[in-house]
């Protein structure tokens, strides 16, 4: 028997242990992106997932609890490969680079990731009949360094990182041979720093 083809509102059940950071599940009839999912496993007791989500018809957060094993919906989402091109105040615009279509992302879905987009940065943009819901960022970009402490004699390469602010307005810390002006690459998932920029 050949396989069912995929109905715009497709769904399959999944256990919740392997929910990730962008899915869309369907709980009770309403669509809910996944923020953050968090496997739990206590020294007694059941193993569970702990999923933080926003409800995508009013942007209303909730966190909800499900036994690792128990079946959860997850709905049928296209993840596809998008360029950034800019921001205005309304969005943040996008444009598929097979056929020039361009989408706009309200803010909201965006989110703390706004700080790591620069132009013509390829993302995965995940949507859900057509309407954006997620965005995954590449896992790293290059930025600069524009103030730090400067280093103190006799600290040495191995002791505590020191803070530092990043070009695009983010905290981070970093190694105490790195100064202003430093290009570095840091996570997009949490800002930090991952080594200097070769270039």
């Amino acid at each position: 028997m050949p396989p069912k083809p995929l109905s715009k509102d497709h769904s399959v059940k999944v256990i919740a242990s392997s929910l990730r950071k962008g899915n869309v599940i369907d709980v009770d009839g309403k669509l809910y992106v996944i923020l953050t999912a968090e496997n739990i496993h206590p020294g007694k007791g059941t193993p569970v997932t702990q999923l933080d989500m926003r409800r995508l018809t009013d942007g209303v957060k909730v966190s909800e609890r499900y036994r690792t094993t128990e079946q959860v919906e997850r709905a049928f989402v296209e993840d596809r490969d998008y360029t950034f091109l800019y921001a205005d105040d309304e969005a943040f615009h996008f444009m598929n680079p097979e056929n020039y279509e361009q989408v706009a992302v309200p803010s909201d879905v965006v989110g703390d990731q706004a700080a790591y987009l620069q132009e013509n940065m390829k993302v995965q943009l995940a949507t859900h009949n057509g309407v954006p819901l997620s965005l995954t960022l590449p896992r790293s970009v290059i930025l600069e360094i524009t103030e730090t402490e400067p280093v103190v004699k006799g600290q040495t390469a191995s002791s505590s990182y020191k803070p530092a602010m990043l070009s695009n307005g983010v905290r981070t810390t970093v190694p105490p041979h790195i100064t202003a002006g430093t290009r570095v690459v840091v996570a997009t998932e949490d800002g930090s720093y991952m080594e200097r920029a070769k270039d």
